[in-house]
């Protein structure tokens, strides 16, 4: 069995104790997947997400995460700092201690890891959404990250740009190793991943292979609106 890269055992948290908004979550993710979370509004998915960085803390349960993570924004606005493309993928090395040539490399190749190589020197305001999306997955994979955590990435893009960008994602799990987690509630964004866990009422209720878990999300969308 491959070694989960992700794994959460009865996880629990609420804003307070009358709000409760994961209760007893259990899930594993394996090494080197790309996996997507379902759910409707309010059922507890970007803050699983947010436990998994560390930008939350479970109140109760277990989390055992591979390091290092990278998370990806569903506003890539709010995570990308610097005027240009090149100076906000270097951003995130600082605090590794690099030297200036390492920094080059690292910034080079996770650009050219998203085919966004020849925009290092482009201004930040002057790019589209689907580039700044993968602007901000550059920034963690020049961290060299194991875990890649997606909050609803194609949430503000157009049609065209949330199928290229999935389809990256894609590739560079395969390509790199990586182990994706990307929150969604597009049934087409399922074509590209390894499985799908349903989280309902802050549990995950149902988990399985995309084209299952596709047929079963479909009958029950047709039966709630009956």
């Amino acid at each position: 069995m491959t070694t989960p890269a992700i794994q959460l055992q009865n996880l629990s948290f609420g804003w307070s104790k009358d709000q409760p908004v994961l209760k007893n979550c259990s899930l594993q993710v394996p090494k080197g997947q790309f996996w997507m979370l379902l759910g409707t509004n309010g059922s507890g998915k970007s803050t699983l997400l947010r436990l998994l960085v560390g930008l939350l803390k479970a109140q109760s349960g277990q989390i055992d995460v591979a390091q290092p993570v990278g998370f990806v924004f569903q506003n890539p606005d709010h995570q990308l700092v610097m005027p240009t493309v090149g100076a906000d993928v270097a951003f995130g090395l600082v605090e590794e201690n690099l030297s200036m040539v390492e920094i080059h490399h690292r910034v080079n190749e996770a650009l050219d890891a998203v085919n966004l190589i020849d925009l290092k020197r482009r201004p930040i305001y002057a790019l589209s959404g689907g580039q700044k999306q993968r602007i901000a997955i550059a920034g963690a994979i020049s961290r060299h990250c194991e875990v890649l955590l997606l909050d609803e990435p194609t949430a503000l893009l157009d049609p065209e740009s949330q199928g290229d960008l999935v389809a990256q994602v894609q590739r560079l799990v395969k390509k790199r190793g990586i182990t994706a987690l990307w929150v969604t509630h597009r049934l087409e964004e399922l074509d590209y991943c390894d499985g799908a866990f349903l989280l309902e009422h802050g549990q995950v209720i149902d988990q399985g292979q995309p084209e299952s878990m596709r047929e079963k999300l479909i009958q029950r969308w047709q039966s709630a609106s009956r």
